[in-house]
């Protein structure tokens, strides 16, 4: 009995050592932008860096490379154009993959033309960023409206311009609506939905003035302007990190990718000459491709002009065999001679 009862304290005694209690789990941030990758960036990153880094020198034949790259290989590639301004309709629409779900064009040279074109191309879209773009009008929005019916999140304004292209596209965003029985806007489906924004829940509008936040709030409730992070949510809703106002949405597609990738550079280029070899290291990348093209061109050039004056005798030699009429001109030519001979 004794050894038992020692037996069962000691077990106590051990149970009360231990620290049974659950080790709290990270509970992750509500709204926070997806997590960076840590430790060594993968290969395939390093790579696009590369690319990206020289990422001028391929647009002419950028339709054609990108042809068989990943979308997320195509998404990384479009973040990288964007922050070093070379983002345009052709590298867009060069570089759009119909699966993309975002599209950030902030702060380019993108069009109406380009925005139309990249939403029919892409119409499962859900968040688009036009904030900064001072070519884009609310024809390109409305293109971007019709085409992309899930779309849920509307970043604008930013500049003079892209505020009064927002400030005209209000009409727009507001949805008209069928002949319904509901209440409220929260009691409505898409399908009662005739046209104008759908899905559209989250604008991102920094400096939205007072009288477009009253109209949008008194026509439109549904839609939620510039949502902030919260515990509690809009409506049941909880805010997407690509609503927030400091969320930058094509952050994910480069997370691993070396930022001096998109530094931008002044680049100075000489000219080569005979006596500049020692400065040929300091040209930039494409100036030594095209000095190598010039030179193997001079090389190559007396050996292209033989191989022209062979051809030309050759396509003369053969024309002469099958012709008839240049058979009887050798004919009289040859007579010619031997009369002239003769006399």
């Amino acid at each position: 009995m004794e050894k038992g009862k020692r037996s069962i304290a000691d077990i106590t005694t051990s149970l009360k050592a231990l620290n049974l209690k659950p080790v709290p789990s990270k509970v992750p941030t509500l709204n926070a932008l997806p997590p960076k990758r840590t430790g060594p960036p993968r290969l395939m990153s390093l790579c696009i860096g590369v690319i990206g880094q020289h990422f001028e020198d391929i647009i002419e034949d950028l339709s054609e490379i990108a042809e068989e790259f990943p979308s997320d290989v195509k998404m990384a590639l479009t973040a990288i154009a964007r922050r070093r301004k070379l983002l345009s309709d052709a590298v867009l629409l060069s570089l759009a993959d119909g699966s993309w779900d975002y599209l950030d064009v902030s702060g380019s040279s993108v069009t109406d033309l380009g925005l139309s074109e990249v939403a029919e191309m892409c119409p499962y879209l859900q968040a688009v960023d036009i904030s900064r773009c001072e070519v884009i009008t609310p024809m390109g929005v409305s293109e971007l409206i019709r085409h992309c019916h899930s779309l849920q999140v509307l970043r604008c304004g930013g500049c003079p311009r892209s505020n009064f292209t927002a400030r005209r596209c209000l009409s727009i965003l507001k949805p008209s609506l069928n002949d319904v029985e509901e209440e409220s806007w929260e009691e409505l489906d898409v399908k009662n939905i005739s046209n104008g924004a759908q899905s559209l829940q989250w604008l991102v509008w920094p400096k939205i003035d007072e009288d477009s936040r009253h109209t949008l709030n008194s026509d439109c409730p549904r839609i939620v302007i510039n949502p902030q992070p919260t515990l509690l949510g809009y409506r049941g809703s909880q805010v997407p990190w690509e609503a927030l106002p400091e969320s930058v949405l094509d952050e994910p597609a480069i997370k691993d990718i070396d930022p001096k990738t998109w530094a931008t550079t002044i680049v100075t280029r000489t000219v080569a000459t005979p006596n500049s070899a020692s400065d040929a290291s300091e040209l930039h990348i494409a100036e030594k491709f095209r000095l190598a093209f010039v030179d193997r061109d001079m090389r190559l050039a007396p050996k292209r002009a033989k191989n022209a004056r062979q051809h030309q005798r050759r396509a003369k030699r053969e024309w002469v065999e099958t012709s008839m009429d240049a058979k009887s001109i050798a004919l009289a030519s040859q007579i010619s001679r031997s009369l002239h001979n003769q006399i």
